[in-house]
């Protein structure tokens, strides 16, 4: 979690919404970070909802786009979202999740820091009576009856294709993979979908693979440290970089400027930073997942949940999601996500989700001005 052009997503009950929206995952957006000093209870007479989402410092997305569009699709909703971030620490995710359980609210939403939490905290839940949706995040093994994501093998593939595409004149070019963290199923997908495009082009020789290096955490500092000391194990020599998110992009970018290289480099969720980045032709792509959509999508479930209305929950969760360590098939909501190069970067910001003021600035503004961006 097919088209390369904004989604349209069945996430209603039976009816097909058109919505619109975006990520975003670099620099901590304005006002971010949210509370983890424990799950206090929000004002106000809504259905009580508890979101705990996973962290700040490799992705702002959490506290500048999911956070405020969660809280205002729940509120659409009729619900009342206690939205909280662990910051990174399972013991804060843990101790989020036992407030929010012990003051019996009537769903938990869920953006795990890794499966065996996210399978723990939904196994309370369930003892607890109260029903979980995986969001963004699918925990392997775990009990949760709902996944709200995106098509994320097809994010994989959209990173693939474009890698293919910026080297199809380079035969033999050499690639290196920086991938995410091994513990984030959506980072295995990722890669699964990417090497569905170029595992036959490494097969045959019309690619090199030098190396595929998974990042602990999704940590940015680590995975340019990691790739530096590959590029230097490979004499230097590298044509194009799959980059699984624009942190990381960001990362290898920084590396190979300072190695006088300039080469293709894939992204993900369309930062500000990582549009930037597009424009002046240090990153080839990056890809564009519409986060109102993910959030709209929880939202509706978690009011159909709230009711006990698995029929209407059924209604919207209409595609499932594999999950091969527990064997069982998730009912899901998974929406399309767009490839975005120099050409249609204007998108992202016409859509409303990166601010003009935040990606035409300084040396960026004539090559907005050239996008027709302004």
């Amino acid at each position: 979690m097919r088209s390369k052009t904004l989604a349209l997503a069945a996430v209603g009950a039976g009816v097909a919404l058109v919505l619109s929206a975006c990520g975003a995952n670099e620099a901590p957006a304005p006002g971010g970070g949210g509370s983890t000093s424990g799950a206090s209870a929000p004002s106000g007479g809504g259905t009580k909802i508890g979101v705990i989402l996973p962290e700040t410092a490799s992705s702002a997305r959490w506290e500048g786009f999911d956070k405020p569009m969660i809280q205002e699709a729940m509120k659409a909703e009729g619900l009342e979202a206690d939205v909280q971030n662990a910051q990174g620490d399972t013991a804060t995710f843990t101790r989020l999740a036992d407030g929010m359980i012990s003051r019996g609210v009537k769903v938990l939403v869920i953006a795990s820091i890794n499966s065996e939490l996210g399978k723990t905290v939904a196994a309370k839940a369930a003892n607890a009576g109260i029903p979980v949706i995986d969001y963004d995040r699918l925990n392997l093994g775990g009990s949760s009856k709902y996944y709200v994501s995106f098509d994320n093998t097809k994010v994989g593939e959209l990173q693939g294709a474009a890698m293919a595409e910026a080297l199809k004149s380079k035969p033999g070019a050499q690639v290196i993979e920086i991938e995410g963290a091994p513990t984030d199923n959506n980072a295995t997908l990722f890669h699964a979908g990417q090497q569905k495009v170029l595992k036959p082009l490494y097969d045959a020789g019309t690619l090199k693979l030098v190396k595929s290096q998974p990042i602990d955490n999704w940590d940015n500092q680590k995975g340019g440290q990691q790739f530096e000391q590959i590029l230097t194990q490979n004499g230097g020599k590298v044509d194009g970089v799959v980059a699984a998110n624009d942190g990381l992009a960001g990362a290898v970018i920084t590396v190979l400027n300072k190695n006088g290289l300039k080469v293709p480099v894939t992204g993900q969720d369309a930062t500000a930073a990582g549009l930037q980045a597009v424009l002046r032709g240090d990153q080839y792509m990056t890809v564009f997942k519409p986060i109102k959509q993910e959030a709209e999508a929880a939202a509706k479930l978690a009011a159909a949940l709230a009711k006990g209305d698995t029929a209407a929950a059924d209604a919207i969760a209409t595609q499932t999601e594999k999950d091969p360590t527990g064997n069982r098939d998730v009912k899901s909501v998974l929406l399309t996500p767009q490839t975005i190069t120099k050409a249609n970067v204007k998108d992202v910001i016409t859509a409303g989700y990166v601010k003009v003021s935040e990606v035409c600035t300084g040396d960026v503004q004539p090559l907005c001005a050239q996008a027709g961006i302004s």
